[in-house]
């Protein structure tokens, strides 16, 4: 049962991740940084605390009480995640939803899932599997066959991008809107590498979910693991992903003149604030559920590799639905649609792997 749950919690986490940019694509009259940093603030600053303060709530003792160098390089991966995070936004404005998810995600995915086992490799710690896992358990050569499937998957996607691309001048304006696959990939690349930091922040921020954890079992004997220990670390992690973003931000808003945005009279104002308030926390939840997805699976390499299928998965079916591939050929449409059907045969296998432990 509690497999089953963790996939389920993986599966909301990444649907939230999925689906987060919809909203955004929906405000009206603005510039990208003036939409991105309001909702960022929602992601980073206002949510995770409350977040945190409703399932932990002595979390800032926590934090105050934690040692600096644990403070440190959660707050590190934080921030070089951000990077990650920002030409995320990037990466689907100029690819779309569907291509642009698929080369960051997957990128992340190989990263973050291998780079934590190779380092538990040769720094051997309790309960923390080395990349020997992979090639000498049965459970663990199920999770390498999942993630080289999702790979194929994401290949899938990523050709039927290029495909795309060769088609554009009969494509749809609605389709080629802010298409760029030459800036696109390169900003994708960075983006994939860099956020698959986020998992690396949370083994460094794990001593402070251990003490979230440890408390909440000391007032609940005998009920397993605390579903929301992670919450703390967020907080953290997230501090350093704001500041990323912020400084960002706030340098394309000065250079561009885009302050005058937030005062724009043609611009739907209170919709723009909700939309982006929406896709602010609808972000967020991915790494809430990632959480209580972890506490049942633990922060191995399957956790990682799930969320990342299953945000994989349901932002290709957004780009779907929302036609980004409207108007272009068969065999371009074949392939996106192989992709998703590869992507959910690997969240099968490396689900399964689990019961094999």
């Amino acid at each position: 049962m509690n497999a089953l749950a963790g996939v389920l919690f993986h599966f909301i986490g990444g649907f939230a991740s999925g689906s987060f940019y919809v909203p955004y694509k929906k405000v009206r009259g603005w510039s990208w940084e003036a939409m991105w940093i309001l909702g960022g603030l929602f992601s980073w600053i206002i949510v995770p605390p409350i977040a945190a303060w409703l399932t932990i709530p002595n979390f800032g003792d926590i934090i105050r009480a934690a040692d600096t160098s644990t403070l440190g390089y959660t707050y590190l991966f934080g921030l070089l995640w951000g990077i990650g995070g920002l030409t995320y936004g990037l990466g689907v404005r100029y690819l779309g939803v569907s291509l642009g998810s698929s080369v960051m995600l997957g990128l992340s995915m190989v990263f973050g899932s291998l780079m934590p086992a190779i380092y538990y490799f040769f720094n051997q710690s309790p309960g923390k599997q080395g990349i020997d896992y992979f090639f000498t358990t049965n459970a663990g050569i199920c999770v390498m066959i999942g993630l080289l499937v999702c790979i194929v998957g994401i290949y899938l996607c990523g050709r039927a991008g290029i495909l795309k691309e060769r088609s554009l001048a009969s494509l749809s304006a609605e389709a080629k809107s802010g298409y760029n696959f030459g800036v696109g990939i390169v900003v994708a690349i960075v983006s994939g590498v860099l956020s698959a930091c986020f998992n690396f922040g949370i083994e460094a921020g794990k001593p402070l979910a251990d003490v979230a954890n440890q408390l909440w079992k000391a007032a609940n004997p005998n009920q397993g693991e605390f579903l929301y220990q992670n919450n703390v670390s967020y907080v953290v992690i997230l501090w350093g992903g704001f500041t990323t973003n912020v400084i960002w931000c706030i340098y394309l808003l000065t250079k561009n003149k885009t302050f005058s945005d937030y005062t724009n009279k043609t611009a739907p104002l209170r919709k723009n604030l909700l939309l982006c308030a929406l896709g602010g926390t609808t972000w967020y939840l991915q790494f809430f559920f990632y959480g209580m997805g972890e506490s049942r699976l633990g922060n191995g390499a399957s956790s990682w590799i799930l969320h990342m299928a299953f945000i994989i998965l349901i932002a290709n079916a957004w780009g779907v639905i929302l036609k980004e591939w409207k108007g272009v050929n068969k065999s371009t449409y074949t392939s996106i649609i192989a992709g998703i059907a590869t992507i959910i045969l690997s969240i099968c296998i490396v689900g399964l792997a689990k019961t094999l432990e």
